[in-house]
């Protein structure tokens, strides 16, 4: 039996924001979030009970960033004056450069590494969302994860996301 749909939200709502943030940056992020939960209400009825709901989720986040990228790349957006650079009085500084490290990565390796790294999609998963194969998939969080450690090395912080998914990754 499928719990409750409010408890799928709870549960996997913070990976699929994670997931969305490191994809989109988080001026986009809780459009996607709120964009990929509505469409799964309305489809979560139809999902069989033995579903990946956490793949599930991150599937449906991934084509809801793409549209917020398409979208974007399509419309002028009029902006007053900004400042030279972002404000960052929200967010610890290690947290903000890992950030801003991860949006710096290429498409397909910020993909792979959120996608892996911050949903725990294995690498199979991965290549079916983003086209290709399991190792592409592999390569491209491996070097997403080589550029970060390379950026970070001179922060104390952390670099890696967090510890490898314990379940399989191909």
């Amino acid at each position: 039996m499928k719990p409750p749909f409010e408890k799928v939200v709870a549960r996997h709502g913070p990976t699929v924001l994670r997931v969305v943030r490191a994809v989109l940056g988080h001026a986009d992020a809780d459009d996607a979030w709120s964009d990929t939960f509505l469409a799964a209400m309305r489809a979560y009825p139809d999902l069989p009970c033995d579903a990946n709901v956490e793949a599930w989720l991150v599937t449906i986040a991934h084509r809801k960033a793409i549209d917020i990228i398409r979208a974007t790349t399509r419309r002028a957006i009029p902006v007053a004056d900004t400042p030279d650079t972002p404000s960052r009085e929200h967010a610890p500084d290690a947290h903000l450069e890992l950030a801003d490290a991860v949006a710096a990565l290429p498409t397909k390796q910020r993909q792979a590494v959120a996608y892996h790294y911050l949903a725990g999609l294995p690498y199979a998963e991965i290549a079916t969302l983003l086209g290709g194969s399991a190792a592409a998939a592999r390569r491209a969080a491996a070097d997403g994860i080589a550029t970060l450690r390379r950026t970070l090395a001179h922060n104390p912080f952390d670099a890696s996301p967090h510890p490898e998914p314990s379940h399989e990754h191909s």
